[in-house]
């Protein structure tokens, strides 16, 4: 397989002319913490307005982290790793991710801007309002919210902490195997489960050779 070029410095390039555009594409991996632990809480807060039962409120915020967990692996996958043949959409996929294989360790992208995550959350919340009532959306939409800030949080922990705790060190070892092996396996990021369902593993891709 060939090898592409990997940085293993801080380093953050300059990737726009325009210094707005550019600061707008770098962001402090705690910035997610301010916008969204509000987020989930407030509409947390709305679903017992509703007189939301716990069992239930529970039982749907839960099922929000496992949606959460799909999502992710869906758009990293088939979106994140679309290969464009056009010379813009291999810019555009420059932008969204091909940076982050070329520069894993860049601090100020390694967290979804806020510039991204916003709209991307407006849209997930205009679809499932769609096919929940609003007592389940409100319970539903912070458990998806908590499992994007718990990506978010452990994707930047893993390329730049050692974890101690057996569980996280298989997780980051995943990670950096897709990585720094092979980008066409280990899509799940907070977790491998999809990739294991999928075929998607670098243990199931093994087992087959």
């Amino acid at each position: 397989m060939k090898r592409n070029y990997v940085s293993n410095t801080e380093e953050s390039i300059r990737m726009f002319r325009s210094n707005l555009f550019d600061n707008l594409s770098k962001v402090h991996f705690t910035v997610p913490l301010y916008i969204y632990i509000p987020a989930i809480v407030f509409f947390s807060y709305k679903a017992f307005t509703y007189h939301i039962g716990i069992p239930a409120f529970a039982l749907y915020f839960l099922g929000g982290l496992v949606v959460w967990t799909i999502t992710e692996y869906i758009l990293h996958r088939f979106v994140f790793h679309y290969q464009p043949t056009s010379e813009f959409g291999k810019k555009l996929h420059f932008i969204f991710h091909g940076v982050h294989h070329d520069y894993p360790r860049d601090k100020m992208r390694l967290v979804m801007p806020p510039s991204a995550s916003i709209p991307l959350a407006m849209l997930f919340y205009f679809l499932f309002s769609l096919v929940l009532d609003q007592q389940f959306l409100f319970a539903f939409f912070p458990g998806f919210l908590l499992g994007y800030l718990i990506y978010d949080m452990l994707h930047y922990a893993m390329h730049h902490h050692n974890f101690k705790n057996g569980i996280l060190k298989r997780i980051k070892q995943h990670h950096m195997l897709h990585h720094y092996q092979d980008p066409t396996k280990g899509y799940g990021v907070s977790s491998s489960l999809w990739d294991i369902i999928l075929k998607s593993d670098f243990t199931s891709q093994s087992n087959k050779s």
